[in-house]
């Protein structure tokens, strides 16, 4: 598909985008300009401080990992990978309310509707402190019978690290839930680099504090935890203390809160897409997990296979996480570009920020896949520099086969939230849906059946060539249809 280019100097501004209310000039200008500037530089501009944020993001889990592994043993990584899913959950939660918060604030100011996107981000507020307090108290009541059904095989080392590990990560879920969520209302009203600051912070702090309580004190994976939380709370008092100040577009106002059930059910259908992909990945974790328990000690030979297992596909994970970050991170950059112009239906626009963002993401999915498939061993000595033989056997191996189509996965992830900014999150949902869950799963269970755990691994990229072809073919319409809108849209000018 050919790029499309939109001269910004061309493009007309409607009444519409200079919020009700009168915003000062700063402000204003810092909204409007998603319509205005150069779709390429917005994109660039965007793009780059949510990458940095959400490879900062993913440090929080990653680094924990790369200390856990060197500091206390590769057991002890699979008892991450067991509390994984739980994590997943909530930042499943964090995208609900979030992402959807933040598409429909983009949205607003694009209609000029001000008061209606400040409402949403009180509402973003209270839901991610809310569902985070509720969260902290299930988790604690009920630990003993999620770790239960975590995945690990009876009598697992690692279920004893993954215990000492999430009962203290639980009290940190209020602070990563409203760091996370509020980051993306920050960068949907034209700062990007408010949320790169706060990300920034957090993850560097627990950079030092890991080594801190894990090496100086010896606290172990109870030590990664008690860096995590702290670096959240900071975190989050960051881009809170941001969204109360002046220099925000809207503000954070908890007097003026009244619930809205009706803005609630909104906020949840812009975020909803976001929200089951996380919410069904957390389900393919676990289900990696149990197998891993169930066809470890088989494949790889060992007493521990289960364990190794879990360790290697942890490793695995935490690489392609820092591979799909940067690609979220152009998918999130390109949101309040699509939102904002697509509200103002500027679908010139649209389309050029929708092909900009598929090219760049596309590239980093690229290159992921040249170091997966060239320097796997190294890759995995990051965590385990000491690492057994059946590790060493398995995650080189597991990596190389995950990463086989990984250069499809960019235009995919973007792709799907394209139908959430043209208001049918339906779609979107069902190809978020298609690679994680309906086309996952099931070669999951039927290859694991035949082939153990060789066929687990290799149930990923089949999926994702299945789940690559139908996204193509949907979004040929799509963008056809936005093409055949934009004759309309001069003739309105």
């Amino acid at each position: 598909m050919s790029e499309i280019k939109t001269d910004a100097s061309q493009v007309h501004t409607p009444k519409a985008e200079i919020p009700e209310g009168g915003l000062p000039q700063g402000q204003s200008d810092a909204a409007s300009r998603l319509g205005t500037d150069s779709v390429g530089k917005l994109l660039l501009r965007f793009s780059l401080p949510a990458i940095t944020g959400m490879l900062v993001n993913a440090l929080y889990n990653v680094v924990d990992r790369i200390f856990v592994g060197r500091g206390v043993n590769e057991t002890a990584l699979g008892g991450l990978s067991l509390v994984l899913p739980l994590m997943t959950i909530s930042m499943a939660f964090a995208m609900l309310f979030g992402v959807g918060s933040a598409n429909m604030i983009s949205m607003r100011l694009g209609q000029g509707k001000r008061a209606e996107a400040e409402n949403a981000l009180n509402h973003c507020f209270f839901l991610l402190a809310g569902i985070g307090a509720l969260m902290i108290a299930a988790g604690l009541i009920f630990i003993d019978p999620l770790l239960s059904i975590l995945g690990a095989q009876d009598g697992s080392e690692s279920l004893g690290y993954a215990r000492s590990y999430l009962r203290i990560i639980l009290f940190g879920q209020i602070f990563s839930m409203v760091g996370f969520g509020f980051s993306h209302c920050t960068r949907a009203q034209g700062f990007p680099h408010v949320t790169m600051i706060s990300m920034i912070i957090g993850a560097g702090m627990n950079m030092v504090l890991d080594p801190v309580f894990i090496f100086l004190f010896g606290w172990g994976v109870e030590g990664a935890a008690w860096a995590t939380i702290i670096s959240q709370l900071v975190s989050a008092i960051w881009i809170v203390s941001f969204s109360l100040s002046k220099k925000a577009v809207i503000k954070l106002r908890f007097s003026t809160f009244k619930p809205n059930m009706g803005i609630v059910l909104q906020i949840m259908a812009f975020g909803s897409a976001q929200f089951l992909l996380q919410f069904i990945m957390s389900g393919v974790q676990l289900l990696y997990n149990t197998s891993m328990g169930w066809y470890g000690a088989g494949a790889l030979n060992v007493e521990n296979g289960g364990d190794v297992a879990l360790s290697g596909m942890n490793i695995v994970g935490s690489i392609l996480m820092m591979i799909f970050m940067p690609v979220f991170g152009i998918n999130q950059g390109a949101q309040p570009i699509l939102g904002y112009n697509y509200g103002a239906k500027r679908f010139d626009r649209v389309i050029s920020a929708y092909m900009r963002a598929i090219a760049a993401a596309t590239g980093i999915c690229v290159l992921g896949f040249a170091l997966t498939q060239l320097i796997p061993i190294a890759l995995v000595n990051i965590f385990a520099p000491e690492g057994s033989e059946a590790l060493l056997r398995f995650a080189p191996w597991a990596m190389r086969v995950m990463t086989i189509f990984l250069p499809l996965n960019g235009f995919q992830i973007v792709s799907a939230n394209l139908f959430v900014v043209t208001g049918r999150p339906k779609i979107s949902i069902f190809l978020t849906t298609l690679r994680q869950f309906i086309a996952l799963i099931p070669c999951m269970l039927i290859f694991g059946r035949i082939w153990g755990l060789w066929g687990v691994v290799a149930a990923g990229p089949v999926a994702d060539g299945f789940s690559f072809l139908l996204t193509v073919v949907m979004i040929f319409f799509e963008l056809r249809k936005l093409r055949a809108a934009r004759p309309q849209q001069h003739a309105n000018r």
